[in-house]
């Protein structure tokens, strides 16, 4: 077996880079005497179908079923993935390119439409390495730029040949190539080669003794580059540690033997009875898998995995046109497509597009008459649901609206009503949106209730500072009471705090302390303690003294006073009398001769 006696050591890397999502797709197949090896990477944006996988996946199924290495036959493998691309473009047009090879382990075929590429290095240098279909090649070859130019013009994204291009695709294929021991195969998309030059790839050849550290290292070189958006980027690469050799005499008896036993075919009709055998065969086998494929998809059909049962459907399909029957390919086609009508009807509701769901879910109902698997009860149902679906949307539009004009409860007043009309019918994606929508107006709503409410504690702040400016300590008192109440609710409790300061202050005002009665530090008189026990002790000998010490007719009306009350100093607490025992309690401590400073005044 060829396989056997040969050595090809395949690795490869994939990644996404900058994206979520990685569009490349890289798949090999390796038989006993073949071997098929194909990156492709995805140039459309659908988000649900991946045109890389689809285009590898399509050409891997057709060389299993027949290996090849002939131009005509590979040429005609393309067209089928192409054709594929094209009739799966749906939502957006599907768009891949691609790089093929196909050996025998002894010579190989390469094959590309796009910009992906094949390099071939023999003996460390680069002996081979595929054009590209773009407008920047096309350039070079003409002769307006330079070759190395290429890989860094602006054009070199600008395809002109690609898989599912609109109308027929002319792909590169090659005449059959001899390969080497030692030789080295590097199957890569552009977001690698973009980053890594030839003379970087080659060291990296140079430097690597296996398929993985080579893709390793390529990759580390496109990395270490740094770019601010990195591609979805792939390698592979193919170690061609050993060819297979035949020996010729061997050769020879081979093809001797296959020559008699051709003759001995063709008289007896062998031939003709082998190859038909053959045949029916493998048209039984795509048969029972054709209607297994059906029979899967009518059961995802009635689980309502819509998704799944377009896929199985298109397998029954295929292999309807492989063994050319046009009648299950009609049937097919129409179940598929029915089953596609309402996978596009959900996509539609889920992006929100209810205009469009509605009319996806109104042509399923049209093709669905025919089979019994569809469930047309949950169709109806979802058609009506969209009447309601409508209205929901409709008032999120309008709350919408009144949030942007700043109609924070008119918008909650909507939100709500979408909500509950989403609730009843179970519109889970509007439920969502809603409930982030409902949140951002109540956030707004609040915070413009708690501006209205702090300038209203601000302004009765200010109020209550005139009113205590004009010495109405009640009018100010009530005030900033009323304004702490509401800068307590609005949690500003910096501000309750100014207001307790300020509270407190005039408490102070309107209820001032009573001083404590002590006779070293009272001033304006004697304690009352002090004053009986001085009573018996002054009445005798300053009672005369308190009548002709005072001064002003405030204090000559303290005197009489005291006479009226036979000569008691202490029994009158009015001003005088304070004012007269002052004097006299001063003259006391000064110990200076009252009736001296009684004669001045």
């Amino acid at each position: 077996m060829r396989k056997e006696n040969s050595e090809f050591n395949t690795a490869f890397v994939s990644e996404a880079g900058s994206f979520l999502k990685n569009r490349d797709f890289y798949g090999c197949v390796e038989l006993e005497d073949w071997a098929c090896y194909v990156m492709a990477d995805g140039l459309d944006t659908d988000t649900e179908v991946n045109s890389a996988q689809i285009t590898v996946q399509t050409i891997l199924e057709s060389f299993l079923e027949k290996p090849t290495m002939s131009k005509r036959r590979l040429t005609e493998y393309i067209k089928i993935a192409h054709e594929w691309l094209q009739y799966e473009s749906r939502r957006v047009r599907l768009k891949a390119g691609f790089v093929i090879v196909v050996t025998d382990y002894t010579r190989m075929v390469w094959a590309s439409a796009g910009h992906s590429r094949l390099y071939h290095f023999r003996g460390n240098r680069i002996a081979l390495k595929s054009k590209d279909h773009s407008v920047a090649a096309k350039l070079a070859a003409e002769g307006q730029i330079a070759e190395d130019r290429v890989d860094q013009h602006d054009e070199r994204g600008n395809l002109n040949e690609y898989a599912g291009k609109p109308g027929m695709i002319k792909p590169y294929v090659s005449d059959k190539i001899k390969l080497a021991d030692g030789d080295v195969l590097v199957l890569c998309t552009p977001g690698l080669w973009e980053g890594v030059q030839d003379a970087e790839m080659i060291d990296a050849v140079e430097g690597a003794n296996d398929p993985q550290t080579l893709a390793d290292t390529l990759e580390e070189v496109m990395l270490s580059k740094q770019r601010s958006r990195i591609e979805n980027y792939s390698a592979a690469a193919i170690y061609v540690n050993k060819i297979f050799h035949e020996e010729p005499k061997n050769r020879k008896k081979w093809i001797k033997r296959i020559a008699i036993m051709l003759i001995m075919l063709l008289i007896f009709g062998g031939a003709g009875i082998f190859y038909a055998v053959k045949s029916a065969a493998k048209k039984a086998e795509l048969v029972v898998d054709m209607l297994q494929y059906e029979q899967n998809a009518d059961q995802y059909v009635k689980e309502q995995e819509y998704a799944k049962a377009v896929s199985d459907y298109s397998l029954a399909r295929n292999n309807s046109i492989k063994v050319k029957d046009p009648i299950h390919k009609k049937l097919f086609t129409e179940k598929m497509a029915a089953a596609q009508t309402l996978v596009d009807g959900d996509a539609h509701l889920k992006e929100g597009d209810i205009t469009k769901a509605t009319a996806s879910y109104t042509k399923a109902l049209e093709l669905t008459e025919s089979y019994s698997m569809f469930n047309r009860e949950v169709i109806s149902e979802r058609l009506e649901q969209m009447t309601t679906f409508q209205q929901v949307q409709d008032w999120i539009t309008e709350g919408d609206l009144k949030l942007q004009n700043g109609d924070y409860s008119g918008a909650i007043i909507l939100y709500k009503r979408a909500r509950t009309a989403a609730t009843e019918t179970a519109y889970k994606d509007a439920l969502k949106e809603i409930a982030t929508k409902l949140e951002t107006a109540e956030t707004k709503r609040a915070d413009i209730k708690r501006q209205s409410r702090q300038l209203q504690a601000d302004t009765l702040e200010q109020k209550g500072d005139r009113f205590n400016e004009a010495g109405d300590y009640a009018g100010a008192l009530t005030a900033y009471e009323k304004a702490q109440e509401i800068y307590q609710e609005i949690d500003m409790l910096e501000r309750v705090l100014a207001m307790e300061r300020k509270i407190n202050k005039l408490d102070e005002k309107l209820n001032p302390p009573v001083p404590a009665a002590d006779l070293n530090t009272d001033t304006a008189g004697f304690g009352s303690a002090d004053m009986s026990g001085m009573n018996t002790d002054l009445s005798s000998s300053t009672g005369g003294m308190n009548t002709n010490n005072s001064v002003g007719s405030s204090s000559s009306n303290t005197s009489n006073t005291s006479n009226t009350t036979n000569g008691d100093t202490n029994s009158s607490v009015g001003t005088g009398a304070t004012n007269a025992v002052s004097n006299n309690t001063t003259e006391i401590e000064s110990e200076e001769q009252p009736t001296t400073e009684g004669g001045d005044s």
